[in-house]
């Protein structure tokens, strides 16, 4: 396969290391003679220029290319490089072949476009990436819990989370996955990545022994789960409220998204924003009118303004800025005031790390998000979510169907014959309302067609397992 990417930054980039990994062919485009500098070390194709530039699309090989993913910072350029895309594909192909074009926006009016079908009409847009929900689906499910390092939604309440293993946890250092598997009341979790320092990240097997300092991926059903995986890995949980007293700092588009997911979360909102009209909007729209919000309009760096609105009774307090590093001082002021959980949807990826250190609770890096959603579209004949492990480098997760074109429908996982490079995490299986459901896998459950696999494994191998699986 060959994609073309326009935009080198941290998505275009990102992306293209992703694809790499996978042995696909990857062109990057991009006019900034900094980006291009940056991306001529990935054994990729890089060329400076614009991707409204129909020259470059041609040089580029767009006739030889299945997929263009346009990553730039501007929407507009954007929607008006995949219609350009499209016209010099079939212009240089003669019509022979398909160009599947994948937007990155921002604009929520540009989503609806999307959703209504009218944007791939007058645009060629096939599909739209604007991770805002996913980000703000992830940032919930982390700060619903403590001490995780990223929770990834693999749907059907399915859950890839990571952290760190502590010494304190004594069923399981130093012991091989094998032996913990009898000392922790109740079994062992799945775990699906493995990364230790100075070494590459990798799908563990039984014999693997785990060290402090670990950083594990495990495979989980239910947010109920997540408290029972930090006691064996060696933190200690906070329990989460049902009702949980929100506080958002902002009242642009992720902190009115932020405050709707938490009202239908059935918690109670307090968004503080210092711009008059940003707040009137919000106070004045379907969401200012629900119960269990309130709109303040202050600074949101203000003691006073969070004494008054007794900021240390909330559990959690989000930033919802344009700025970073505005975010991060609102909510360390929001913790030292009292709030015990803070969270972060973040711009720049360098600082989700950081901010870690520096006590905030969880964070989410909106980037890596746009990044697995472009990769999701790319493996489009995949049933279910693609995901890359951010902290357990070297693996990734794809979700396979199990059709009538496999040789295993009707047999078990022992019989299946998959390969020992890669480990399933989930079984997903569509009850008789038609929804799916998510079953642990074990040597024994048998296979049905119809199911779906969520599997995890080297990136390099994903070709070798969508040929066995036959999409």
């Amino acid at each position: 396969m060959r994609v073309i990417i326009g935009g080198g930054g941290r998505v275009g980039s990102g992306l293209a290391s992703a694809l790499r990994s996978e042995d696909k062919e990857v062109v990057l485009v991009d006019n900034n003679a900094r980006a291009v500098k940056n991306s001529q070390g990935m054994d990729i194709l890089v060329l400076h220029g614009d991707v409204t530039d129909r020259s470059k699309f041609i040089e580029a090989g767009i006739e030889y290319s299945q997929v263009y993913v346009a990553a730039t910072n501007s929407d507009e350029k954007n929607i008006l490089s995949c219609a350009l895309a499209k016209h010099v594909h079939s212009e240089k192909s003669k019509g022979k072949g398909e160009l599947m074009t994948i937007c990155r926006v921002r604009n929520p009016k540009f989503v609806e476009e999307a959703r209504s079908g009218k944007l791939s009409k007058w645009a060629g847009v096939d599909h739209v990436i604007h991770p805002v929900d996913g980000a703000i689906e992830r940032l919930m499910s982390g700060l619903k819990s403590s001490s995780l390092t990223e929770v990834i939604p693999f749907e059907a309440d399915a859950y890839i989370v990571e952290l760190d293993v502590r010494s304190e946890a004594g069923g399981v250092v130093h012991r091989t996955l094998r032996e913990s598997g009898a000392k922790v009341e109740g079994g062992m979790p799945l775990l699906v990545g493995l990364k230790r320092d100075g070494m590459q990240g990798r799908v563990p097997n039984a014999d693997d022994q785990l060290l402090p300092n670990d950083r594990v991926a495990i495979a989980t059903a239910g947010e109920a789960s997540f408290n029972r995986i930090l006691r064996i890995f060696g933190h200690d949980p906070i329990d989460f409220p049902d009702r949980p007293k929100v506080v958002i700092f902002g009242a642009d588009l992720i902190g009115i998204r932020l405050a709707k997911a938490w009202l239908d979360a059935n918690g109670t909102v307090t968004v503080v924003e210092r711009d008059l009209e940003k707040a009137n909007n919000l106070a004045g729209s379907d969401i200012g009118n629900r119960n269990g919000i309130e709109i303040i309009h202050g600074d949101h760096l203000d003691k006073d303004l969070l004494s008054e609105i007794e900021i240390s009774s909330h559990d959690i307090a989000i930033s919802a800025l344009d700025d970073d590093h505005a975010s991060i001082a609102a909510t360390l002021l929001a913790s030292d005031m009292g709030v015990e959980r803070t969270g972060l949807i973040m711009y720049d990826a360098d600082l989700v790390d950081v901010v870690r250190r520096m006590g905030i609770t969880f964070s989410v890096d909106r980037k890596r998000v746009a990044i697995d959603s472009i990769l999701s579209r790319i493996h489009s004949e995949l049933p279910g979510p693609y995901a890359v492990l951010s902290s357990v480098p070297d693996v990734v997760g794809i979700c396979l169907p199990v059709n009538s074109n496999v040789k295993f429908a009707g047999k078990t996982i022992a019989e299946a014959g998959l390969p020992d490079w890669c480990k399933v995490a989930f079984i997903q299986r569509q009850n008789i309302h038609d929804e799916w459901e998510t079953m642990r896998p074990s040597s024994t459950k048998t296979l049905l067609e119809g199911d779906r696999l969520t599997i995890f494994l080297p990136p390099d191998r994903v070709d070798d397992l969508e040929k066995k699986f036959k999409v």
